[in-house]
């Protein structure tokens, strides 16, 4: 091989070197992870305390407490518990990038798995109040408000516990979360539901009645 070929091939491994670690770079920065700040990782620290991985305080500051939940949160739901939130942890919580509030995408596809996980098989208005019940959830003052916060508050959907919410998401489900989001309410404002067949919880029978739809009885 002459010299000029050599410095051509010697080139081209420069330039993919250069390019190798400006991804892993990219990628890197793209995530949250022990050391970040700021209000991002706040609402990632929420996330976890409402589903009950974290318990120590919501400060705004990733440190080992954090990691450790996240890695936690991550195993739960079937991603790779690195302890690092990037775009696939932060799309699992509802979270976007950048911002305090849960993206427009994020909550549909979110919302989504909720109502598929808790309404499949059910009829199309059923499954859109299924979504309308975390929205008012998310409007009232006894609820988180957001839709992450209140789908991953502990104990409130049973989708979250019995593994519906990770299989794969109906086709109808996404159609509905989208209704929702765009304000219909086929349960009048309903903040419960639950289908008697399978209740177990003597309470929710006191619930106010507003509605029933399928096999779910919407309260109030």
């Amino acid at each position: 091989m002459n010299r000029k070929k050599m410095c051509l091939v010697l080139a081209v491994i420069f330039a993919l070197n250069i390019l190798a670690i400006t991804l892993v770079a990219s990628a890197d920065a793209a995530s949250y992870k022990k050391g970040s700040t700021g209000s991002v990782v706040t609402q990632i620290q929420k996330v976890l305390k409402n589903q009950g991985f974290y318990g120590g305080r919501i400060d705004g500051v990733f440190g080992s407490g954090t990691e450790t939940a996240l890695k936690g949160f991550q195993k739960e739901y079937g991603l790779t518990a690195d302890g690092k939130a990037g775009p696939k942890t932060l799309a699992a919580m509802g979270i976007s990038q950048g911002t305090t509030k849960s993206s427009n995408s994020g909550d549909v596809d979110l919302l989504a798995r909720v109502i598929s996980g808790e309404a499949r098989g059910e009829p199309y208005s059923g499954q859109v109040a299924v979504g309308a019940v975390v929205l008012n959830r998310v409007n009232s003052p006894v609820f988180p408000n957001t839709i992450s916060g209140v789908i991953y508050q502990q104990g409130a959907f049973t989708c979250l516990t019995d593994g519906e919410f990770n299989k794969p998401v109906v086709d109808s489900a996404y159609r509905a979360a989208r209704d929702a989001i765009n304000g219909v309410d086929p349960c009048g404002g309903a903040i419960y539901y639950f289908n008697p067949s399978t209740a177990t919880n003597k309470w929710i029978w006191s619930r106010p009645l507003i509605v029933v739809i399928g096999k779910h009885r919407f309260c109030a």
